[in-house]
C-alpha cells in the first residue's frame, strides 16, 4: 500500500509542489529568472499559450505564497511590474536542473521533442 504526501505542510515535497502547482507557475518563474521584472502584457506574451485568467490567477496567488512581488509604480496610466522575491529566485537552481534534466530527456527521446511555442531557456543569459 503506498502513503500519500502529506498536505499539512509536514512534507517538504508535497509542500513545494503545491506552492508550484502548475506548468504555468514554472514558465512565470522561469521568465521572471532570465528578465528581472516583467510587465503583465510582456508576461503574457512570452508564457504563450496562457491564459489571461489563468496569468492573473497565478501571480496573484505566487504574490500571497511570498515567491513574486508586485510593483505598482504611481503614474497614469498604472505601469505595474512582477518580479521573483529571494525566496522566488532561491528556486533558480532547481529550475537548471529541470532544464537540463529536459534537456537530457529529450535527447533520448526525439520523438516527443516537439515545438510548442516555447522559447529556448538559457538561464546562463539573464537579462536586465
Amino acid at each position: 500500500m503506498t502513503k500519500k504526501l502529506a498536505q499539512d505542510g509536514s512534507c517538504p515535497v508535497a509542500t513545494t509542489l503545491s506552492l508550484l502547482n502548475s506548468q504555468w507557475k514554472i514558465l512565470i518563474m522561469r521568465e521572471l529568472l532570465i528578465h528581472s521584472s516583467e510587465r503583465y502584457s510582456e508576461l503574457q506574451r512570452n508564457v504563450v499559450g496562457i491564459s489571461q485568467k489563468m496569468l492573473t490567477q497565478s501571480l496573484h496567488e505566487m504574490t500571497v505564497d511570498g515567491i513574486v512581488q508586485r510593483q505598482v509604480f504611481p503614474e497614469v496610466p498604472p505601469h505595474v511590474e512582477y518580479s521573483l522575491t529571494s525566496l522566488g529566485q532561491s528556486m533558480d537552481p532547481i529550475l537548471k536542473a529541470i532544464h537540463s534534466w529536459g534537456n537530457q530527456y529529450l535527447a533520448s527521446h526525439p520523438e516527443k521533442n516537439k515545438t510548442n511555442g516555447q522559447p529556448e531557456t538559457n538561464f546562463a543569459q539573464k537579462q536586465p
